[in-house]
């Protein structure tokens, strides 16, 4: 089993790709090589292949590091399955990850991240919880996005240490991680880990 992320950025005319794109294409390396794991194309839309116990952690991170810039956000769509053809290049291998990716993208309407997979009932319960996760990942500020990207690369720092890195006071580092929904954020990627691992 594998997974595959179809990415593209909301509004991206709005903003120079010279801010984003470079910061998109760090956190993408982080996981693999392009083109064989991931690929940008058509300027503002990306596919990334990762193991799916890994997968909602990148878009939440994806997320973050998009909505750090003004005025753009990012759509996400999770495809889990079997890869039966491999390419040198990410857009053109193939299986039902892919057309589970490519089916989900397809029908993000009002809702900007959402999981496809081979099992109904957990794709149920997963996407309502995302929907309600949305109504805060949607509404992050760039300082909000900052901060969740920072505290989720760097698990093992506590608030002291993550107030040093971004240079505020751990009271500030404390009520932003709240107002953010970090503990909750968490959670949900707990859930769904434990999840993934159980089914996959």
């Amino acid at each position: 089993m594998t997974s595959i992320i179809t990415g593209d950025i909301i509004n991206s005319k709005k903003s120079s790709p010279k801010l984003w794109l470079e910061t998109l294409k760090t956190i993408l390396n982080s996981y693999g090589n392009s083109p064989l794991s991931w690929e940008i194309y058509r300027g503002d839309s990306f596919q990334l292949e990762i193991n799916p116990k890994q997968a909602l952690k990148a878009c939440v991170l994806i997320k973050a590091t998009i909505k750090q810039f003004e005025n753009i956000d990012v759509r996400l769509a999770i495809g889990i399955g079997e890869k039966t053809y491999q390419s040198d290049k990410i857009t053109e291998s193939n299986g039902s990850a892919f057309v589970n990716s490519g089916e989900c993208f397809e029908a993000l309407k009002k809702t900007t991240l959402a999981v496809k997979s081979p099992f109904n009932e957990f794709d149920n319960s997963i996407n309502i919880m995302l929907e309600l996760a949305q109504l805060i990942l949607n509404n992050w500020t760039s300082t909000s996005a900052i901060l969740i990207k920072t505290a989720l690369e760097n698990p093992d720092l506590n608030q002291s240490q993550l107030a040093k890195i971004l240079k505020r006071t751990q009271g500030n580092i404390s009520q932003g991680l709240k107002r953010a929904g970090y503990d909750e954020i968490s959670k949900l990627l707990y859930y769904y880990e434990t999840q993934i691992q159980t089914l996959c």
